[in-house]
C-alpha cells in the first residue's frame, strides 16, 4: 500500500461450481436439473468446442490464469469477491430454480488461490442447495479462515460486515446485500432464527437508510466502507433511476465504494461525490464459454477492477480495469482489440454519468473522473427506469 492510499480488488461473479468444479482435482456430483443440461461435464464440452481441449484435472490455480500474477504484482490491500457458488456435498436442489451451483469442499484451494479477504454471499446462488448448503458453505469458508459478508445463520449475522484490517490502521468494512432484481428469492431472507441472506425487495430509500444506519454504527475513524450489492438483470447496460438513487443515497450516507454485480458483463461506472459506483462488475470466473444467445455482450471478456482511495477521506483517486478473456475455462490477457472494444462500450454506457474511459500505456482501462453531467454533485433524482439517458 502506498502511504495514505488503499487499493481494493473488487471482483464480479466467481462461479466455481458446475463445469469449473468438474475440471478441478476433486469434482463433486455432476448431476444437474436444468431444462436442457443434466450433467455439469457438458459445460466443459461446450467450452472445448470454442477453444479446444481443457486438460483434466487442472491445477487449483487454472481458472484464475493470468489474473493471479497481476494481483501479486499490484498487491491490493483488500480482495473482495462475489462468490456465487455453494461449497457443499449435501443439501437438496432448491425448488423453482433453473440453475444450481455447487463446488466440492475438497476444491476449496481453487478459491483460496486468489487469496480473498472477503467473500460476499448475498446473491441468488448461495442457497441453491437449501439452508443445509448455505450452512455448509459458511462452515467451510470460516474453517479456511475466509471472511464472509451478506449471509449467515441469522439476520444479525447476515447483516454483520466483514472487517479487513489495514496495515496503516483502520479497516475495510464490507457490507453485502442481495436484491430481488438479481433473482434472489424473497424466501431466502435471513431471519432471527433462520439462515439466509441480507435481502432487499427493491432499492428503496428505506433500505438505503437501514444500510447507512448500520454503516454509521459500525464505522470507526480510518475505516473504508464498501457496500456490495447483487442487483439488476443479467444482460443490458441500462441502469434504472431507482438504482442510481439508491447508490447515491449510500454514498451520501458515508459509503466510500458501491460494488455492484449480477450482470454477466460489465455495466457503467459512476463517480458521485468523489466515490466510485460500480453498477456491475460482470462475471470473472465461470463456465459460460460456448453458451450462445448473447454474443453481442462479449461475456467472454472480463475485467479485474482495482479501486484506489485516499485512506483518510475515502475519496477515489484511481479506478483501473484490467481486461482478460476467458478461454479454455481460464483467464488470459485480452488482446488490444478486445480491450478497445470494452473501453468503447463502457464509455458509451457511462456517458449519462459523465464518465470517460481511457487506455493506459500498460493496456489497462482507466476511468477519468467526470466533470458536471449526471455524475456531478447534486444532480436531480427521479424514479422508474431510464436505460438510455438522464
Amino acid at each position: 500500500m502506498c502511504e495514505g492510499l488503499v487499493t481494493l480488488f473488487l471482483c464480479g461473479d466467481v462461479m466455481l461450481g458446475r463445469g469449473i468444479d468438474q475440471i478441478l482435482p476433486h469434482p463433486g456430483d455432476p448431476a444437474l436439473r436444468e431444462p436442457w443440461v443434466r450433467d455439469a461435464r457438458d459445460y466443459v464440452a461446450l467450452a472445448e468446442t470454442v477453444a479446444g481441449p481443457v486438460p483434466r484435472p487442472v491445477g487449483f490455480t487454472w481458472p484464475w490464469g493470468a489474473a493471479l500474477g497481476l494481483l501479486d504484482e499490484v498487491a491490493p490491500d483488500a480482495r473482495i469477491i462475489n462468490l456465487e457458488t455453494c461449497v457443499t456435498r449435501g443439501g437438496v436442489f432448491a425448488p423453482g430454480k433453473g440453475v444450481h451451483y455447487r463446488m466440492s469442499p475438497d476444491n476449496l484451494p481453487c478459491l483460496a488461490a486468489v487469496r480473498p479477504d472477503v467473500c460476499v454471499l448475498a446473491n441468488n446462488h448461495v442457497l441453491d442447495f437449501g439452508r443445509r448448503g448455505l450452512t455448509d458453505t459458511l462452515a467451510v469458508l470460516t474453517g479456511a479462515g475466509l471472511r464472509t459478508a451478506g449471509a449467515g445463520r441469522t439476520a444479525d449475522e447476515a447483516r454483520r460486515p466483514a472487517a479487513v484490517p489495514l496495515r496503516g490502521g483502520g479497516r475495510v468494512l464490507v457490507f453485502s446485500c442481495g436484491l430481488a432484481s438479481s433473482g434472489v428469492p424473497h424466501g431466502w431472507a435471513a431471519t432471527g432464527d433462520r439462515a439466509g441472506v441480507d435481502f432487499a425487495a427493491e432499492p428503496s430509500d428505506a433500505v438505503a437508510a437501514r444500510i447507512v444506519d448500520r454503516v454509521r454504527r459500525m464505522r470507526r475513524p480510518g475505516d473504508i466502507v464498501v457496500v456490495s450489492l447483487h442487483w439488476g438483470p443479467n444482460w443490458g447496460f441500462g441502469v434504472s433511476r431507482d438504482e442510481v438513487r439508491f447508490a447515491h443515497a449510500l454514498v451520501d450516507g458515508g459509503v466510500d465504494v458501491v460494488h455492484g454485480h449480477s450482470s454477466h458483463h460489465p455495466r457503467p461506472i459512476e463517480v458521485h461525490r468523489g466515490r466510485p459506483i460500480l453498477y456491475g462488475c460482470g462475471d470473472f470466473v465461470d463456465d459460460y464459454e460456448g453458451i450462445g444467445g448473447h454474443e453481442r455482450y462479449r461475456d467472454d471478456l472480463r475485467l479485474l477492477h482495482l479501486v484506489t482511495v485516499e485512506a483518510d477521506t475515502g475519496t477515489s483517486v484511481d479506478v483501473r480495469m484490467v481486461p482478460f478473456r476467458a478461454r479454455r475455462m481460464r483467464l488470459e490477457g485480452a488482446s488490444d482489440e478486445d480491450a478497445e472494444w470494452l473501453r468503447t462500450v463502457l464509455e458509451r454506457a457511462g456517458r449519462r454519468f459523465g464518465s470517460r474511459v481511457d487506455r493506459d500505456r500498460d493496456g489497462a482501462l482507466v476511468l477519468r473522473l467526470p466533470v458536471g453531467g449526471c455524475g456531478g454533485r447534486g444532480h436531480g433524482r427521479g424514479r422508474g427506469r431510464d436505460p438510455e439517458g438522464c
